[in-house]
């Protein structure tokens, strides 16, 4: 039997850094919060502390950190035609769960998007011509703009401890920083982590061969540092354990060093954990948003009514709650009407293997989940495109978050896939590779898609998630190209042997390449194509905001996190200021 709650003004779904920032700026501002969040409570003690934090066996190779794939994993196929079977295992990617969620595990590589991704269809065709895309593409403007964003970056920015180098503050180019990006308003709150030396060989190689080499923007901490929340964070001790851990020392930005102190400390929200959300119900008419029923960890069902509902689960996650909800038509790939699930995008990853003689030592266990050196000449449209025949790019650094034991084991061509030779090549390159990553964009296309799975279901009787994904032609061209030019600048470095990696299909789950799932509940000018409007409001159901990197139409050459963080604090601006002082539709459909 369902248990009716006190109804309350928000009910926040999933508590991570995007949930933690909207519950913490409206419960300041007066409203009650009641934040639900599927995994455990977790905190850094003690929860994350060493030397148990630093179980590779546990954390790298056993995900204890990640959604459980025996209750709830996701269907995948890379065809249409074809029948999807579940992920037993994460490799691919990696969907955390628990207070915190995903970026309790994350890197901490934390980037913006620049001005032409915001509107890259109508500036690909302005720039390019009607017919330069790819017809299966599905591309389309954001509806905000980097400048919209820009204040919302710097806040995000600020409220992590961002450590870097601006290239380009008021339209005023920078030494040091990055050339190619869009202007911001002013410098990062702390200055870049020390270079390595694998960063200082890429740096010297690239700027020889013309390019514009800069340390890549970490929320692993250069120095101590003091948020806006009064919330003090300590340097980085470059321990190597950052992706698939969490941070013993206080030195990497997510929610528990962030914010989530401040946010459990106001008497107007409350956190309830092990509670896996079923559905947001609906009124008679679908138009309106009465809470959301959900089951606690020990199996009770309850419903929660609620003004406002905030969907801030991974981007997933995201899209799986509206199908399960009834919010939105579902996507058909067939005659390409529907929106939820539509624009399905991930991240194309490649790597330059360049390796060393012996007198070359890198050190690859010194290193934090960002210490890198990277350019971005071949980043987004910073190069021109014409006569290449694809559009998007990537950004190429010498970025070695980590030389752990068990699963950094770098070896050239050739090598047997185990034994005596195997064993060798690994004593012989472990300190002596330097592994050049090619992080690039994902385009949105057609074929590409969410849905139910008509077959599986999780513990709680609910149909999985089904995804239909493999790389576009154009994200493979674009691998190729940006692939071949960090060949050039690993051999440029002096390396013995260089061997590079483009990303190739078909796409496999059986691979880890980036947990920069986007899309599927995108956001958009026109209800036709997308779920949510400008503010990340739903179209059908106004009082329902679905924030995540869901809400990407497509994905660009960088990490999302730090474009997720705007978007964030974008939303919130728009509930404070807009739709909490007169509820309703921010935009008319």
């Amino acid at each position: 039997m369902t248990q009716l709650l006190k109804e309350v003004d928000v009910v926040v779904i999933g508590v991570g850094a995007a949930g933690s920032i909207v519950a913490k700026e409206l419960a300041a501002a007066g409203y009650t919060v009641v934040g639900l969040e599927r995994g455990q409570a977790r905190y850094t003690v003690p929860e994350f502390q060493s030397p148990a934090i630093h179980d590779e066996l546990r954390f790298s190779v056993r995900k204890a950190l990640m959604q459980d794939t025996s209750r709830e994993t996701v269907t995948f196929r890379n065809q249409g035609s074809q029948v999807a079977l579940p992920l037993r295992r994460w490799e691919s990617f990696l969907p955390g769960t628990g207070l915190g969620g995903s970026m309790v595990h994350w890197n901490g590589q934390t980037w913006r998007f620049t001005s032409s991704d915001f509107q890259l269809a109508t500036h690909t065709r302005e720039r390019y011509g009607n017919n330069f895309l790819d017809p299966e593409l599905t591309l389309q403007d954001w509806g905000v703009s980097y400048d919209d964003l820009e204040p919302h970056y710097d806040r995000f920015e600020y409220l992590l401890g961002t450590s870097g180098k601006a290239g380009n503050i008021g339209n005023q180019l920078q030494a040091g920083g990055d050339p190619h990006e869009s202007a911001r308003s002013r410098e990062y709150p702390t200055p870049p982590q020390k270079e390595l030396f694998q960063g200082a060989l890429f740096r010297k190689a690239a700027a020889g061969l013309g390019y514009h080499p800069f340390a890549q923007p970490s929320s692993n901490l250069s120095r101590p540092y003091t948020n806006p929340e009064g919330m003090k964070l300590n340097a980085c001790v470059f321990c190597g354990f950052c992706e698939r851990h969490a941070c013993e020392h206080f030195a990497k930005s997510v929610p528990q060093t962030v914010i989530l102190p401040v946010l459990l400390a106001n008497r107007n929200f409350q956190l309830r954990t092990g509670c896996q959300v079923q559905r947001i119900n609906l009124d008679s008419t679908k138009t309106r948003a009465t809470g959301v029923t959900y089951i606690d960890a020990i199996g009770r069902e309850y419903e929660q009514p609620a003004s406002l509902v905030v969907s801030t689960a991974f981007a997933l996650n995201n899209v799986r709650l509206l199908l399960l909800s009834g919010i939105g038509a579902p996507y058909d790939p067939a005659t390409g009407s529907g929106v939820v699930g539509r624009n399905y995008s991930y991240q194309t990853t490649s790597s330059v293997g360049a390796f060393f003689d012996d007198d070359v030592i890198v050190n690859p266990f010194m290193a934090s989940g960002s210490s890198g050196t990277v350019l971005n000449d071949f980043g987004g449209d910073n190069f021109d495109h014409g006569a290449l025949g694809f559009i998007g790019g990537a950004y190429i650094g010498a970025v070695n978050s980590s030389g752990r034991p068990i699963q950094y084991h770098p070896t050239p061509p050739g090598t047997p896939a185990w034994g005596k030779g195997w064993k060798q090549a690994v004593v012989k390159h472990y300190n002596h590779t330097i592994m050049l990553s090619i992080h690039g964009s994902s385009m949105s296309r057609r074929q590409n898609y969410l849905d139910l799975d008509p077959t599986y279901r999780d513990a709680w009787g609910q149909p999985l998630l089904r995804m239909t994904f493999d790389f576009p032609q154009n994200d493979v061209k674009m691998s190729a190209y940006v692939t071949a030019r960090a060949e050039e600048i690993g051999k440029a470095m002096g390396a013995k042997q260089v061997a590079a990696n483009p990303r190739k299909g078909p796409y496999t789950t059986q691979q880890y390449q980036s947990t920069h799932n986007t899309g599927g509940a995108v956001m958009g000018d026109n209800p036709q194509t997308s779920v949510v409007n400008r503010y990340l409001q739903s179209w059908d159901v106004p009082n329902v905001f679905v924030i995540g990197a869901s809400a990407f139409p497509q994905n660009a050459s960088w990490n999302p996190t730090g474009t997720l963080g705007a978007l964030t604090y974008w939303t919130v601006a728009a509930l404070k200021d807009k739709y909490l002082k007169n509820p309703g539709r921010l935009i008319s459909a």
